[in-house]
Formats: structure tokens, sequence, C-alpha cells
């Protein structure tokens, strides 16, 4: 990648860069791009697509859980009212 067009990324992102992290970024790029091409040596004839590596579920069960400590909880609202949180008006 040209310096330039990391300019432009960056500028695209919003992101203001120092010339050391310019640096680090050129060298991240050029890494990237040499494991690209290696990728592109790997023969995946046959193979089917897939969007994960992992084709098991890791996620937990969805439970639905008791909670009686729900005064904890509230203990940490800026303002309540009740048993409710006061949410200030925006508009």
């Amino acid at each position: 990648m040209e310096r330039e067009e990391l300019d432009t990324t960056a500028q695209l992102a919003r992101l203001e860069l120092s010339e050391e992290e310019i640096k680090r970024f050129e060298q991240a790029v050029v890494q990237m791009l040499e494991y690209f091409s290696k990728m592109r040596e790997l023969d995946v004839e046959g193979l089917p697509p897939t969007a994960q590596m992992v084709q098991t579920n890791r996620t937990r069960k969805d439970a639905a859980v008791e909670n009686q400590d729900t005064g904890a909880l509230l203990g940490n609202a800026p303002e309540l009212e009740d048993r409710f949180i006061l949410i200030p008006n925006v508009l």
C-alpha cells in the first residue's frame, strides 16, 4: 500500500495518525497482503463455502433466571422514583 493510499484510508476513517503509527500500519498492511497472497496458493477446490471457522455454537443457553437482588442493581441508578429509574427528558 502506498503512503498516499494509507493517508486517504485514514482520512476516510477519520483517523489522525502520527508518523510512527503510519510506519507501523504500512508494515502491517504489507504483512497482511503477503499473507493474503499465500492464501491464494491453497487448493480450495471442492471445499464448501463457510462463514465461520468453528461450526459449533459456543453461546450459553437462553434461559430466564430469577434475580431476587434487584435492590443492589437499582442502587446503581443515579435517580429513582419508587422502583423506576428516572431518565432526564431529552427534548
